[in-house]
């Protein structure tokens, strides 16, 4: 199968999964509707989702250092659906949490394996990385509407039917993984290409748990917030919410090629700075003028995404499961684990207070970001050492 194809396919199977990551903010209003669920009780399904998710996504990125195991990708996708699928089928919170938190484990087992397997796809290069993070970004934009669609026209007893895009994305992860030729090369571990840099993996760690906390902060309270400030109801939140997934799909594709003019370091330093100047505009900016800004702290926040996840496999040759799982996967999680208190803040405030903070996040992303070094690429030298003496690590994936 030839390489544009078979990420084409890995980005649409990608999209499949995250839908499902989508949905779990996109249920929230109908949970509250349908249920009388607080911010606390909502928040605390953002959480379920997250929580394993979190917990296990370092535990498949080692099992696929240690051996690649191509086959998580159609088994992780069916899982990720069967929760959501599930998670309407009562009316008890408990059975609601294992649900969301079975969809969540889903998604952790597929992503750091499908990071793998997108960069021996895709040859290492940025815009191919970028063309499959898109595909995940398009399944979160995609959520709310199909929830809308689902949900908003039979309720939650209707949540099996979402189990559709997964059945789409296992076969079609299976036409890849079974193209004559591909098989006995996802099979085989890549050797590594110099040592690792784990001090500035750990600093890129740490910038993407606090774009994780903004975004999922706003994803998870988008939709009641819009619903609040502009007085539309859920068909108000909903495009809110649409309008941040798609924004982020955007972002995902331009971060690729601005990769491909200046560093990667770069982009995502000054990509955060707007994040963080749209973010105050969500929190703050009244009337129809929060949807521009929620598209602006969108593109923000998804331009570094897919290069972060280079970045960290390039940090880390010897490890790009783990690499993939915890950038990709593990600080994307990590921000539902903030969604509780923002809710109790909620709870007992207001929803803009509790989202206010959130503005402070791509500025400590933009802090970090200013102490690493740039990996070689073609054609380009390393970075002179970074703060702490660290330098910049040999040239490793990047094609």
């Amino acid at each position: 199968m030839r390489r544009r194809a078979s990420i084409i396919l890995l980005s649409v199977g990608h999209a499949c999964v995250d839908v499902y990551q989508g949905c779990v903010a996109s249920l929230i209003p109908f949970l509250v509707a349908e249920r009388a669920y607080g911010y606390a009780a909502a928040s605390g399904v953002v959480l379920a989702a997250s929580l394993l998710s979190s917990v296990a996504q370092p535990l498949f990125g080692a099992l696929t250092d240690r051996r690649p195991v191509p086959w998580l990708l159609p088994a992780s996708t069916l899982l990720a659906g069967l929760g959501i699928a599930l998670c309407g089928s009562g009316d008890s919170y408990a059975l609601t949490l294992v649900c969301v938190a079975v969809s969540g484990a889903g998604v952790a087992a597929y992503h750091p394996e499908s990071a793998r397997v997108a960069r021996l796809a895709g040859g290492g290069g940025h815009t191919a990385m970028s063309w499959f993070s898109l595909g995940g970004n398009v399944g979160f934009a995609v959520a709310p509407l199909l929830v809308a669609a689902v949900v908003g026209t039979g309720g939650l007893r209707w949540t099996p039917l979402l189990m559709l895009p997964a059945l789409v994305g296992a076969a079609l992860t299976l036409s890849v993984l079974r193209a004559p030729g591909q098989r006995q090369r996802l099979l085989d571990p890549a050797p590594a290409a110099g040592p690792d840099d784990r001090a500035s993996f750990l600093r890129l760690s740490l910038a993407v748990v606090c774009r994780s906390v903004v975004f999922t902060g706003l994803s998870s309270f988008l939709s009641l917030y819009a619903a609040q400030r502009l007085g539309g109801g859920v068909a108000a939140g909903t495009a809110a919410l649409f309008v941040l997934y798609l924004g982020g799909a955007a972002g995902s594709v331009l971060g690729g090629r601005l990769a491909g003019r200046r560093n990667r370091v770069t982009v995502c330093r000054w990509s955060y700075l707007l994040a963080a100047v749209a973010v105050a505009g969500v929190v703050f900016v009244p009337g129809p003028a929060l949807y521009l800004c929620v598209a602006l702290a969108s593109a923000g926040l998804y331009v570094p995404f897919s290069l972060q996840v280079t970045l960290g496999q390039d940090y880390l040759p010897s490890r790009v499961g783990t690499a993939g799982g915890v950038t990709l996967g593990l600080t994307v999680s990590v921000g539902g684990l903030v969604s509780p208190l923002i809710g109790r803040v909620a709870d007992a405030t207001s929803l803009r207070t509790a989202l206010a903070p959130l503005i402070l996040m791509p500025v400590l992303s933009w802090l970090f970001f200013r102490t690493l070094p740039e990996p070689p690429g073609p054609g380009r030298r390393a970075d002179p050492p970074a703060a702490g003496g660290q330098r910049a690590v040999p040239k490793s994936w990047v094609q």
